[in-house]
């Protein structure tokens, strides 16, 4: 990292920022071009000290096709803050904190794990706890992303 002064290492200052998003970039290709999609998610984190983010989609779609062909992705969540204002233009930014990590997207197929997916998503997006059953995890795809590869960065505000 560029900027060390930013950099996030403490896993609570990043679970911070998992908490308090509720949309994660995730980029993938097919081997030609890149594809991002926004995606509401879930997350946990492993006892090994692996990130689990969690994701739903409809059952078919262009994400699907493209993670069948190469499960390796990058995603990014992010905090724009407030904005920096200086008599500088170019020296304007935002105050922020964000994430980025690499991983690979893994295909949930049995009802139970398609559940604790679903459960985890709406945990984090509205705060309740939400029991699925399996018919309705039958209806859609659920997928994570795991990672041993994330950082953190913010610019504090002063």
């Amino acid at each position: 990292m560029r900027r060390e002064d930013r950099e996030i290492k403490d896993i609570k200052a990043i679970e911070e920022i998992l908490l308090k998003c509720k949309t994660c970039h995730v980029a993938m290709t097919d081997g030609s071009l890149p594809y991002v999609v926004p995606l509401s998610y879930g997350y946990r984190f492993t006892d090994g000290g692996a990130l689990e983010l969690f994701f739903h989609s409809a059952l078919h779609g262009k994400k699907l096709d493209m993670l069948k062909i190469n499960n390796k992705v990058c995603f990014e969540i992010s905090d724009e803050g407030e904005p920096t204002r200086t008599e500088t233009p170019c020296n304007s930014g935002y105050y922020y904190s964000s994430m980025i990590g690499y991983g690979e997207a893994v295909f949930i197929d049995d009802a139970v794990g398609k559940c604790e997916g679903l459960s985890a998503i709406v945990r984090h997006q509205i705060n309740r706890d939400v029991d699925f059953t399996e018919e309705q995890a039958e209806n859609v795809c659920v997928f994570k992303i795991i990672s041993n590869d994330f950082s953190g960065k913010q610019k504090h505000k002063p």
